[in-house]
């Protein structure tokens, strides 16, 4: 199986580092620190880290229209000015309990919808929830009975959505449809052995292939999704792998997150850390929210 070796892209050490997200007219790469409650931002041209506090955990970001971001915090869906980090209130999400549960990865549909799903601050299977927010504004309670909500992707024809509930091992393939943002029953795509952590946060490349990063494996994945078949390997130095993301003038650079391990006693210096690696392929045009 074909390997491919990352390299350093940013030396922050986020605790758990999460939700890459490729801002084109900025060309830069923004990600988030959940537990740090900050956002970042690294310029592909170099030069040094922003960093931006927010008054509760983010979970998620991505870019809209108007070149600003939309965040799934810990209470619900805000606007977030890249340059100031001021926050403005969009919409809760029903049902949503900000004392028990917080959102955590998120993703713009290919009709400028923003998908976003939650955890249970304690961890507790099957009591978290997947949202959909409408361009009008909108909060749609797309699935219940979820644990871990984790990483979605897009088919390049937009028919079909991927996603991972991670305590599952299993990426599920769900039939969308683009006009309305509704999806089928979930079929399983493939599924993870024990010895190959949990599937966490990930990509579409152009080809249809998936991207996924393992937390607890150390590694990132390439698969072709409709054989369940893994097509490459990337080793991290870091156990805990959280997500990916395409980005670069032309989208030819994946961008990869990664977490501290504060179960794992062994050292791991480069924990937290952006990584980047030239995949091959390019990525899809980043979606941008169009509320």
């Amino acid at each position: 199986m074909k390997l491919l070796q990352p390299e350093i892209f940013a030396r922050h050490a986020s605790h758990l580092g999460e939700g890459p997200c490729w801002h084109a007219r900025r060309q830069s790469l923004w990600w988030v620190d959940i537990t740090g409650c900050r956002i970042m931002e690294a310029k592909i041209s170099g030069g040094p880290l922003r960093e931006l506090a927010l008054p509760q955990m983010p979970g998620a970001i991505v870019v809209t229209r108007r070149g600003d971001f939309l965040a799934a915090l810990r209470e619900g869906f805000f606007h977030i000015d890249p340059d100031s980090g001021a926050i403005a209130p969009v919409a809760s999400a029903p049902g949503h309990d900000a004392r028990e549960f917080r959102f955590n990865d998120g993703k713009v549909d290919p009709k400028g919808r923003f998908w976003a799903g939650t955890l249970a601050l304690d961890f507790r299977p099957q009591q978290s929830s997947l949202y959909r927010l409408d361009t009008a504004g909108a909060v749609t309670l797309v699935r219940r009975g979820v644990s871990i909500s984790n990483g979605l992707a897009w088919t390049p024809d937009g028919r079909t959505l991927y996603y991972v509930d991670s305590p599952t091992r299993v990426v599920q393939r769900f039939d969308f449809d683009p006009v309305t943002g509704t999806v089928g029953e979930p079929q399983v795509a493939f599924a993870l052995g024990a010895g190959e952590g949990f599937p966490d946060g990930c990509s579409m490349d152009a080809e249809g292939c998936l991207w996924l990063a393992h937390w607890g494996a150390a590694k990132l994945t390439r698969w072709d999704p409709r054989a369940g078949r893994c097509l490459l390997t990337v080793p991290l130095p870091v156990r805990n792998v959280t997500s990916c993301a395409f980005g670069g003038a032309k989208l030819d650079r994946l961008f990869i997150t990664t977490a501290k391990d504060d179960e794992n006693p062994a050292p791991e210096p480069e924990a937290g850390f952006v990584f980047c690696v030239d995949p091959g392929v390019t990525g899809l045009p980043v979606a941008e929210y169009q509320g």
